[in-house]
């Protein structure tokens, strides 16, 4: 499986649109070589780099498999983030560039798990389920650093 997106390369800056100086949307994927028997999509979108640990910015499951995740949109059902929100949460580093990690799951099952589940009891649900997983990378530093 592979993800992709039209608005940045792997290991390129992600524009300021989908991040806090801008409109602080979720950025298009694209989705090449989705497994057979996929029956839903998982992402998580995380920051690494986040001085408190690892920072997760959105989490969605029970996304229909698609070529396509759309900008600005709520794809699947939503789990909660680390700013405790249920939506994306654009990347605003206090300082310097960080890595922003979108991994995309297929999985051999529907979820069906209530909206606003953390990470770590969508990872406890996903465990045996996982077809595929791709990643992609994006990096952000602030324009205007606090």
């Amino acid at each position: 499986m592979e993800l992709t997106s039209p608005e940045f390369k792997n290991n390129g800056s992600i524009p300021a649109k989908f991040t806090c100086e801008g409109e602080s949307i979720n950025p298009a994927l694209a989705v090449k070589n989705i497994p057979s028997g996929t029956k839903s999509l998982a992402l998580i979108v995380d920051d690494p780099d986040a001085v408190s640990g690892v920072w997760t910015h959105w989490i969605v499951y029970d996304i229909a498999p698609a070529a396509e995740i759309g900008e600005n949109s709520v794809p699947g059902t939503q789990g909660i983030n680390s700013a405790r929100n249920l939506k994306y949460h654009g990347p605003c580093p206090p300082s310097g560039t960080h890595r922003y990690f979108f991994r995309l799951y297929a999985l051999d099952t529907m979820l069906n798990l209530n909206e606003g589940i953390n990470r770590q009891e969508l990872e406890r649900a996903m465990k045996g389920h996982t077809l595929a997983q791709a990643e992609l990378i994006g990096l952000y530093k602030r324009t205007k650093q606090r």
